[in-house]
């Protein structure tokens, strides 16, 4: 879904002319960023929760040239479903059962390998 779809579907449902239903979702957005950009959280109850994550600065590599580069500080918007949207939207889906591997069967390489999180700058080990 697109913003002007959701404007028609705001306008269609609430039976606004397309304008008003477009500065109707525009003030939305615009209250919405405004509050991240003052570091603010927003919880939505049964949608979900935006949080802002702020990450220091870091030496980096441009992958083409493999030259170090300075990463500057950054703030990012991050979004976390909540429980009900997850629930509504697995709604009729079949649930995948994660079984940890038997310990009968061979691991491949990608399931013996494991992924643990990194800080931003962090480089994997060269081989």
């Amino acid at each position: 879904m697109t913003k002007a779809d959701l404007i028609a579907v705001v306008a269609d449902k609430l039976k606004f002319p397309w304008a008003r239903a477009e500065l109707l979702v525009d003030q939305i957005f615009s209250c919405m960023t405004e509050a991240l950009q003052q570091g603010e959280g927003i919880e939505i109850r049964g949608f979900g929760s935006f949080t802002v994550r702020e990450y220091k600065a870091y030496e980096g590599r441009n992958p083409r040239t493999g030259d170090t580069v300075h990463v500057r500080p950054k703030r990012l918007a991050f979004f976390k479903v909540g429980k009900e949207l997850r629930e509504r939207v697995n709604l009729g889906r079949p649930a995948t059962a994660s079984a940890p591997p038997s310990s009968d069967r061979p691991q491949s390489s990608e399931q013996s390998q494991t992924t643990e999180p990194r800080e931003p700058g962090e480089h994997l080990p060269s081989s």
